[in-house]
Formats: C-alpha cells, sequence, structure tokens
C-alpha cells in the first residue's frame, strides 16, 4: 500500500476502532448491509420531506415560528400572508426536525456499506438550491437574525452596539422589531459579523425586510460555499462525498437552523473550514483563522487543530499565527475593548436545556441557593471537555500508532473536530444551531459513531428549542419551554456519557499490529 493512500484512509477514518471485538459472520455482514441497504431511500425521501417543510414554514408568513417583517411588501424577503394556525406551525416544524434528523441517521447508515449511490453532486445541488430557496423566505425559529438587523442599525447611526440594546433606540423601525429578552442585550459577535450587519443596515435602511434579506443573502452565500468547498475536498472518494454532502449540503438539520433561521455561526464556520483546507498556506490559512473568530469568538477553538499540526514547524506556525492575531487584533481595536465584555458575559450563562443546569439545582439543594455557582460550573465544564476531548483523541493516536493513521500523527482536522465536538458536549452554555462547527469539522475527517452522536445531539436539542423565540408564542404550550425543555437535559446528559465511555473503549480495542507483518498490498 502506498502512502498516499494510507494517508487517505488515515482521513477517512479518524476516530473508529479496530476490528471488533467479536467478528461478525459473512451471514450477519449480509444482514447489517441490506438492512442499511432499505435505510437508504426512505432516509433520503425524509431529508427532502424534512427540507421541503422548513420551506413551508417560511413561506406561509408571520407565525410563532416565523416573526413579522416591515418593510415595503415587494421587497424581498417573501412570503404569504397565510396566518397559519399557531398550533399547526409548531407541529410542521417539530415534523421537520424530527424527520430531518431520523432521515438523515438513516442515509447516513447507509453510506459505508455503499448502499447509498445517488451522485453526491445532486446532494450538493439540491443542498445549495434549497439555501437559495430560504435565503428569499423570512427566517424562521427564532428572532436572532432581528437582533443581527439592530446591531447594525447601531452603527449605521452612530452608537456602539457592544454598549447599546434596542431599547436604546426607541421608535426606531429596526430595533423596535427585536424580541423579548434581547431588547437590552448589546451584541456577542466579532466586529465581522458586526460590519456585514452594518453593511445591511447600510443598503435596507428603514426596511427591516430588506436588510434581513441582505444579511439572507450573506448567509445563504456562506454556506453554500462552504458546501462546495468541502465536495471539492472529498471529491476523490465517493462514499466519503456521499457522506459529507449529508452532513453539511443536504443535512436537513442544517438547512433548519443555519440557513433558514440565518445565525451567524454559518459565517464564522465557512472561515474555520477554508482555514483547514489552505493550512498548506499558512498565510492564506492564518487570515481565514482570523476572520472566523473576529466573526463568533468560540469558532477559535478550531485554531487549536493548525497548531498542533504545525507544533514541530515553527516558522510555519508563527506565520499562521501573526497573519491570525493581526486580524482579530485590527477587528477589535476597529470595535474598541467594549467588544470583549459581552462575551464574558455570556461565557458565564447556563442554557435551561444544558446538564449543567441539572447540576446547579442539585448545588442549590445541597448547599444553598445563595449562590449561582457558576465559577464551579465552568471549571467543572472544563473538566468534561478534557474528558471528552482526551477519549477521542486517545482513540484517533492510538490508530495513528496501530498503522491506521497518518504518517506523522494527528492532522489538523482531526484535532479540530475532537475539541469542539468536545465542547459542544461539555459547555454550560449551548443553542442548537451552535452544533454547526461540529458539522463542519466532521466533513473534513473520517466516518465514525461521533456522526451518529452529533446528528442525535442536535436534534434533541432542536426539539428543545421549538422554537427559539419568547414573543408570538399561542397560549397552552408554555409547557414546550418550562417542562420540556428542561427534562431534555437528561438526554444531553446521557448522550455526552455515551459519547466519552464510547470513545474510551474503541480506543481500548485498537491494537498495534505485530512488528513483522507486512503491510497490505
Amino acid at each position: 500500500m502506498t502512502s498516499e493512500r494510507r494517508r487517505k484512509q488515515a482521513q477517512d477514518l479518524p476516530f473508529r476502532a479496530g476490528s471488533p471485538r467479536l467478528p461478525r459472520s459473512a451471514a450477519d455482514e449480509r444482514l447489517v448491509g441490506g438492512v442499511r441497504g432499505r435505510l437508504a431511500v426512505p432516509g433520503l425521501v425524509m431529508i427532502a420531506v424534512s427540507v421541503l417543510l422548513t420551506i413551508t414554514i417560511g413561506l406561509l408568513g408571520p407565525s410563532p415560528m416565523v416573526p413579522a417583517l416591515g418593510g415595503p411588501a415587494w421587497q424581498p424577503s417573501y412570503s404569504f400572508d397565510a396566518r397559519p394556525d399557531p398550533y399547526l406551525v409548531i407541529v410542521l416544524a417539530a415534523a421537520a426536525i424530527v424527520v430531518g434528523g431520523l432521515g438523515l441517521l438513516a442515509a447516513l447508515a447507509a453510506v459505508p456499506r455503499d448502499r447509498l449511490r445517488p451522485d453526491p453532486r445532486l446532494l450538493v445541488l439540491f443542498g445549495c438550491l434549497a439555501a437559495g430557496v430560504l435565503a428569499f423566505l423570512p427566517p424562521s425559529g427564532s428572532g436572532d437574525h432581528l437582533n443581527y438587523a439592530a446591531y447594525g442599525r447601531m452603527v449605521t447611526l452612530g452608537l456602539n452596539p457592544y454598549t447599546h440594546g434596542a431599547d436604546d433606540l426607541p421608535g426606531d423601525p429596526i430595533a423596535d422589531a427585536v424580541e423579548r429578552p434581547w431588547r437590552e442585550e448589546p451584541s456577542v459577535y466579532g466586529p465581522v459579523a458586526t460590519a456585514l450587519q452594518a453593511l445591511a443596515s447600510w443598503i435596507g435602511g428603514d426596511s427591516l425586510r430588506l436588510t434581513i434579506f441582505v444579511l439572507a443573502v450573506f448567509n445563504a452565500a456562506a454556506f453554500i460555499v462552504t458546501a462546495l468547498l468541502v465536495d471539492r475536498f472529498t471529491r476523490h472518494d465517493p462514499a466519503r462525498r456521499r457522506r459529507a454532502a449529508l452532513l453539511w449540503a443536504a443535512n436537513p438539520l442544517l438547512l433548519y437552523h443555519l440557513v433558514a433561521g440565518m445565525h451567524a455561526d454559518t459565517l464564522a464556520i465557512a472561515c474555520m473550514v477554508a482555514a483547514l483546507l489552505a493550512r498548506a498556506r499558512p498565510l492564506a490559512s492564518g487570515l481565514l483563522l482570523g476572520l472566523g473568530v473576529a466573526t463568533k469568538l468560540n469558532a477559535g477553538l478550531v485554531a487549536l487543530g493548525p497548531a498542533w499540526e504545525l507544533r514541530r514547524r515553527p516558522g510555519r506556525l508563527a506565520v499562521m499565527a501573526a497573519a491570525a492575531l493581526a486580524v482579530v487584533i485590527a477587528g477589535y481595536a476597529i470595535v474598541g475593548p467594549e467588544a470583549i465584555t459581552p462575551v464574558t458575559t455570556t461565557s458565564k450563562a447556563i442554557s435551561h436545556v444544558s446538564f449543567w443546569k441539572l447540576v446547579q439545582g442539585w448545588l442549590w439543594a445541597l448547599v444553598g441557593t445563595g449562590s449561582a455557582y457558576r465559577g464551579e460550573i465552568q471549571v467543572g465544564a472544563l473538566m468534561v471537555l478534557g474528558l471528552v476531548a482526551w477519549s477521542l483523541l486517545r482513540l484517533a493516536s492510538r490508530r495513528a500508532a496501530a498503522g491506521q493513521a497518518a504518517p506523522g500523527g494527528l492532522e489538523a482536522p482531526v484535532v479540530a473536530a475532537a475539541l469542539v465536538v468536545a465542547y459542544l458536549f461539555a459547555t454550560p452554555y449551548i443553542l442548537p444551531w451552535y452544533d454547526g462547527l461540529a458539522f463542519g469539522m466532521l466533513v473534513l475527517v473520517g466516518a465514525s459513531a461521533v456522526d451518529g452522536f452529533v446528528v442525535v445531539h442536535l436534534l434533541v436539542l432542536s426539539l428543545a428549542y421549538l422554537p427559539a423565540r419568547v414573543d408570538g408564542q399561542p397560549p397552552g404550550l408554555e409547557w414546550l419551554s418550562g417542562v420540556v425543555r428542561p427534562q431534555i437535559a437528561w438526554a444531553l446528559l446521557a448522550l455526552t456519557v455515551a459519547l466519552t465511555v464510547w470513545a474510551w473503549r474503541a480506543g481500548g480495542r485498537v491494537r498495534r499490529p505485530p512488528a513483522s507483518a507486512a503491510p497490505p498490498p
């Protein structure tokens, strides 16, 4: 086997363990392959249905899922003013999430056995077309895009979005649209995101509808560019190319959150994916890393991947780090040091769906309610992050030692994927669209059970935040946020434990081949 072929195989299977403890018989293999084969077509159909449901939610117009947009009706974004029944729209969203998540799991299960045979280019085309359509519809699922428009408006009016909230612009047609509980909150986004928000506001003027459309175009373009970059990166391996298309371009959950939801995370992910693919050119990679961090600060975790890969090449590492720091420092120098304060405040928050909310409740019961225990929880989260990351990296490194990974050790995408997945499973503050960064990293490495864990993680989070709005919700559904959301924390805790146990046990099954064994032909 050539070193090039071994390198490609290493990239394909960074987290997969060695042979199972109990090898399957040929009949078992045929049975498993047959079951997976039968899942392929239903999985693709379910993905298509989910995306159509997401498009339908936007087309129906203002609802509990879709905030109303002011501005001339002839301007994009476009939708019918159908005034759908609130409960119907919530059901449509739940169906889009469940059908899409299960369809994605089924389709991914068919890839390793080559039971999924559509041209990967069709999957990429489907996802890109869906993203293009969604850009012309009003965003759905949350009200974050209203905040983006307000922050851009502040810049054009001479206010600092890092020290002011929407309440500081009373009577403004853009700021008045911001929903509770975010009206007093300053921006937590980086200077690159703020610059794009300001540009959209400059183009949109007093029209919220047009401002949101410009932001949606930026967002959809970032999603599509990422899809095309990933497709080109995986073009030499049809199975890997199909898996990458499913995990990103045709992923119904990402289309639901990143594109229909129009979250700024999409922009940061595009920069980070491009940076990892360009890491042979340290200057370009560093500039892209800096743009990603200056869009959303937590994306900076990805930079540890290239840093690890270049640890023995200090010159190239210095160029990459200097370029990244130059972009970040220049960006924050322009917007001012006030931009750091909102980020540090948010970093201490705890999501209602996070299993750390359970820990906080236990501490209240045991010690007392005199403290929020945020410091203790932050320390605990770092410990869990380290444990999950160590388990994943241990598995990958043992594969490298056993000759199942690339000569030279762990590559940047593997390290970045492990760290990002560990962060998302351990962080006290988690929202569904944060998982997009994990998918952006996983498409650059090989298939493993991690794919399934991350899909289920996003599926569970999506159901917890159905929808991620406070305003405009129908009466009688308070139990979705008051009862269901806190209970889902138990599912996230179970997923984190399961991922750690799987990675640790899988790493223990990897065995170094005998020294005398000849490499396979």
